[in-house]
């Protein structure tokens, strides 16, 4: 007769078993769930997401050189007319939070339908606008509609790409993305100087429709059923019924109190600081500081920090997956999700703050082609710059947090957006006040404070994410 010990060292090999075999079970459903498509509908699902996250690019863009030309024929100001960009981005920043609340419960597929019909309409309505309230109420609503672009886009790419993909992946997505960025201006330059700026926005709303078409037609829903269920559960009741529930779009938000995702979000809004204070003010800058009144000629300069951030991105994945599998290969296997920001540091710690540097000098002190070429080349190289801290940090959100990996992205992309649209109102007042020289030293120097950011999170990330876990990603769930 077995005693009571015996009976436990009997049972405990089968419990053990048992126990693996639950493990196994778990990490094989979290697989199967990057397995549903084939790596040619994985590159298909990525290249049409890169067309809908060009929207956001494509509007902001094509609008920034035609502000000159919008304010004479509205009658305005330039800086009455840039309160718009600043309108557009706050309203960009609590549409991305929304839209990526609803797609982590109602599907990445099901958000799209939905907003791009808001960037269409409100196309048109900044098409037709013959007033300043109604420029910038339709901007608003564009604004709105194509905001969805960038936070949801990302979230997908974490629901088909494993870990070690994913870096690759979100720098393929955002190098097509920040095409935008690189031919928007011109085409808005070019359409403002030999037609009409409006002919830029009837061109989104035929981009827009057919974006819609294609998502309707061809794009397959990316979240995982389980989870989809799961959250609709929670908060429709235990039925699961699909109906619409309002969710609070600002309750992720929350997430920023971790202080890992805080840091690097602090980091991206210092890093895309000096990206608007370099563009936004062109045509007052470099069209002052060398006669330019050709918005054309002013889109040009546009295109060549596109031309870095098309560039960049996939550099920027490439060394963000590398990072990664080097930090494992060092530990023997374990995952250390801070070592995906190692792949930042060269364009925080130098790119970043001295192209921002170098493009003030040269705007303020060098006249003529030599000043024009360096203006360039520093464009160029904080396209590039940006692109390597924003890319690995973007990457990094999904790893740690990939159950709610567009809505921690819309959370920290809210709070970039909003505290450089607060900037922005300042960046031409400072300019005027100090010089564009000083004014963009003092950007750079933030921007190395950003770099200390990401050199704390990486030394503590791991005792940080101890310190508040808001449900953090493991190596078996990621």
């Amino acid at each position: 007769m077995l005693t009571e010990e015996d009976a436990l060292h009997e049972e405990s090999p089968l419990l053990a078993q048992a126990e693996a075999q639950e493990s196994y079970s778990a990490v094989s459903k979290h697989e199967d769930q990057y397995n549903r498509f084939s790596p040619s509908q994985k590159r298909f699902i990525v290249a049409l997401l890169s067309w809908v996250g060009l929207m956001p690019f494509l509007a902001s863009g094509s609008f920034v050189p035609s502000v000159p030309g919008i304010a004479r024929e509205l009658h305005s100001t330039g800086p009455i007319i840039n309160l718009a960009i600043t309108l557009s981005i706050s309203c960009a920043a609590i549409g991305s939070l929304m839209w990526a609340t609803y797609s982590g419960t109602y599907g990445r597929r099901a958000v799209y339908l939905c907003s791009l019909p808001c960037l269409c309409i409100g196309s048109v309505g900044v098409a037709l606008a013959h007033s300043v309230p109604s420029l910038m109420l339709w901007r608003v609503v564009q604004a709105f509609g194509a905001s969805s672009g960038l936070s949801v886009g990302a979230g997908a790419i974490g629901d088909i790409y494993r870990l070690e993909e994913r870096g690759q992946a979100m720098g393929v997505f955002f190098g097509a993305c920040f095409v935008g960025p690189a031919l928007a201006p011109v085409a808005g330059g070019l359409a403002t100087h030999y037609a009409s700026w409006r002919v830029a926005q009837w061109a989104l709303f035929g981009m827009g429709l057919v974006a819609y078409l294609l998502i309707v037609l061809w794009l397959p829903e990316t979240l995982d059923p389980a989870v989809a269920r799961e959250k609709l559960r929670a908060v429709a009741g235990e039925d699961g019924e699909r109906r619409f529930v309002w969710l609070n779009p600002f309750k992720s938000l929350a997430l920023l109190r971790s202080p890992n995702i805080l840091l690097i979000t602090i980091t991206g809004s210092t890093v895309l600081l000096t990206d608007y204070a370099l563009l936004i003010p062109l045509s007052f800058t470099v069209g002052k500081a060398h006669g330019i009144t050709n918005e054309a000629v002013i889109g040009m300069f546009f295109l060549a920090s596109g031309l870095g951030n098309i560039v960049g991105a996939p550099i920027a994945g490439h060394l963000a997956d590398r990072a990664v599998i080097h930090g494992r290969a060092r530990r023997g296997g374990k995952w250390v999700p801070e070592d995906r920001l190692r792949a930042t540091l060269l364009g925080a710690l130098a790119l970043v703050p001295l192209s921002t540097l170098g493009a003030g000098l040269a705007t303020q002190f060098v006249r003529g082609p030599p000043g024009i070429a360096l203006i360039a080349a520093c464009l160029f190289v904080n396209g590039i710059a940006v692109d390597l801290v924003l890319t690995p940090a973007s990457s990094y959100y999904v790893d740690i947090l990939h159950s709610r990996s567009a809505e921690v992205w819309a959370a920290s992309s809210a709070i970039r957006q909003l505290s450089v649209a607060v900037a922005t109102g300042g960046i031409l007042p400072l300019i005027n006040l100090v010089g564009v020289a000083a004014a963009d030293a003092l950007f750079a120097v933030i921007a190395w404070l950003g770099c200390v950011l990401i050199l704390i999170t990486i030394r503590y990330g791991g005792r940080m994410r101890a310190w508040v876990d808001v449900g953090f990603s493991t190596a078996e769930n990621n």
